[in-house]
């Protein structure tokens, strides 16, 4: 057997190569590669001795040549092609073990060049693999570095790889091309006129890896898997680890993925003047109906619960912090889907195990920085529609203290400004029309997804009459501003003494002036976070 080897990442290639040679593979491979095998005191036959020219234009030439692709595209069981092979005395590559340029990590790079850019182009490198993948069954096409030791286990096994490992082999190869070739379209159709680079290329690759099918989707009748990024941001979502459990469903995963992104939003110490702790976010149908910060999870749970004990039953519960026994005895006496947190105390495992159902899944926190994917978010959004798609850039504006304009006569406390920029952060991740009211550092009611604002906000009082709290001083976030002053009416009826919206209406004066008749603090925000 032969084995041309030519890769960029090196990880692990000197140890395979040195099993492949324990084997009685005989070892071709290319510049770099072919010297660091050297160096580790491999027999190794470089790809221009076999071809009998020279790499050539910086090593733009090297592999695309006739003695490299016969011996990769001759089938074995076409006596013609082996005539052609021996009449020229080309050998088969039985192996080919690859990987390209790195062009995702180059355009990825701050300060990237157009140049930059076009030089980790591979050509030779897709080549071979199109070329051995497509003969896949009589080339085992190595893409990844984690491919090595099955690989390796099976040759050592049988002597020669199955049919069925050199197809998954093949696919997988295929999928890499795939991949590669769209982060260059999505790179090079970004590129203006000007040499800037667009959000929005003109064509638009998805490259997503299939996780697991789904027993269902959203409804019974309708068939669902969970697909994640290429490269997905730490503190994701896709990067749970589920420690118990029945599988996930799609529902799941859509409430799951709003309670996490909402409970990660939240941190301990201060960021942005609002001064942060535990936190718990209680998710049903995808929209929060309980959120509340603490000294611990006990306590940011118990007040996230009181919210809306009715609908947090059967819903997913996300957690910023650890999870110990005694919070984990609270949570386990209602019915909840799905539970999350970044750490989870033996002991507080110990009391889910005779609640085999609950799915538990441990997701680290994002790092923290900058960057949407610093902080494990989406950059884009994409949605849907009608043979289409639309694309927009992720609502990851975080609002700061600095960032309120108290626009009402009466001025607030520094203890209202807090439960304003938690009420204002829990808003955000509330379906629209979205009505909020928070009070010592807990939702009191939430109004989600009406068509009138004036509802959402009747409904998010109702909710909290139902619940026996008191809306006396409390706050009101309004995700989008108020086009008439009946909505700041009905709040101000109910209890609310302050009220943090956008702004941006045509009213805004009308609206503002009804503020200071009802004797209530009006700050906005500037934005507003309408989430459909």
């Amino acid at each position: 057997m032969n084995a041309l080897i030519s890769v960029s990442d090196k990880t692990g290639i000197v140890d395979f190569a040195r099993a492949l040679h324990a084997l009685g593979i005989k070892l071709i491979s290319t510049g770099g590669t072919a010297r660091l095998l050297a160096d580790a005191q491999l027999p190794v036959t470089e790809v221009a001795e076999l071809t009998g020219f020279p790499e050539m234009l910086d090593g733009r030439v090297k592999t695309l040549h006739p003695m490299v692709h016969g011996g990769l595209l001759a089938r074995r069981d076409v006596p013609e092609h082996m005539a052609a092979l021996k009449t020229h005395q080309i050998d088969t590559v039985d192996l080919l073990v690859i990987n390209l340029y790195p062009f995702e990590a180059t355009v990825a790079k701050a300060g990237c060049t157009l140049e930059d850019a076009i030089e980790n182009i591979d050509i030779g490198g897709p080549a071979m693999v199109r070329s051995g993948a497509k003969n896949w069954k009589d080339v085992g096409v190595l893409t990844d570095a984690e491919q090595y030791a099955g690989v390796l286990e099976e040759l050592k096994t049988d002597g020669k790889l199955k049919d069925a490992t050199k197809f998954a082999l093949a696919v997988a190869a295929f999928n890499r091309i795939s991949q590669y070739d769209g982060a260059i379209s999505d790179y090079l159709s970004g590129i203006q006129p000007d040499g800037a680079h667009s959000l929005f290329p003109a064509q638009a690759n998805g490259r997503f890896v299939k996780v697991q099918d789904l027993r269902y989707g959203e409804n019974s009748h309708q068939q669902a898997a969970l697909y994640r990024d290429l490269f997905p941001a730490p503190g994701s979502l896709v990067t749970a680890r589920q420690l118990q459990g029945k599988e996930l469903s799609y529902n799941n995963i859509a409430d799951a993925d709003a309670a996490w992104e909402c409970v990660k939003s939240f941190t301990t110490g201060t960021k942005g003047g609002l001064e942060q702790s535990a936190a718990c976010v209680i998710v049903k149908h995808a929209n929060p109906c309980g959120v509340a910060v603490g000294a611990d999870a006990l306590e940011a749970y118990s007040k996230a619960f009181k919210t809306d004990p009715t609908s947090a039953f059967g819903g997913i519960i996300a957690l910023n912090c650890t999870l110990d026994e005694s919070g984990a005895q609270q949570i386990a006496k209602q019915f909840v889907e799905v539970l999350m947190a970044p750490a989870f105390t033996p002991a507080a495992l110990e009391v889910f195990k005779t609640k085999v159902n609950v799915r538990i899944l441990q997701i680290d926190l994002p790092p923290g920085g900058d960057s949407a994917r610093q902080q494990g978010r989406n950059q884009m959004d994409v949605k849907r529609v009608g043979s289409g798609l639309l694309m927009q850039t992720a609502d990851n504006h975080e609002l700061a203290l600095a960032d309120l304009k108290i626009v009402s006569k009466l001025q607030p406390t520094p203890a209202q400004l807090q439960d304003l920029l938690f009420a204002w952060k829990v808003a955000k991740y509330v379906k629209s029309n979205a009505i909020v009211f928070c009070g010592g550092g807990m939702t009191l009611g939430v109004g989600a997804g009406q068509m009138s604002r004036i509802d959402s906000a009747r409904i998010a009082s109702i909710k909290a009459a139902n619940a026996g709290l008191d809306l006396t001083g409390s706050v009101v976030a309004s995700d989008a501003f108020f086009p008439f002053r009946d909505g700041l009416d009905v709040v101000v009826d109910v209890g609310a003494t302050c009220v943090i919206q956008p702004g941006g209406s045509m009213r805004d004066e009308e609206v503002i002036a009804a503020a200071d008749e009802r004797g209530v603090v009006m700050v906005l925000s500037g934005v507003r976070h309408f989430r459909h």
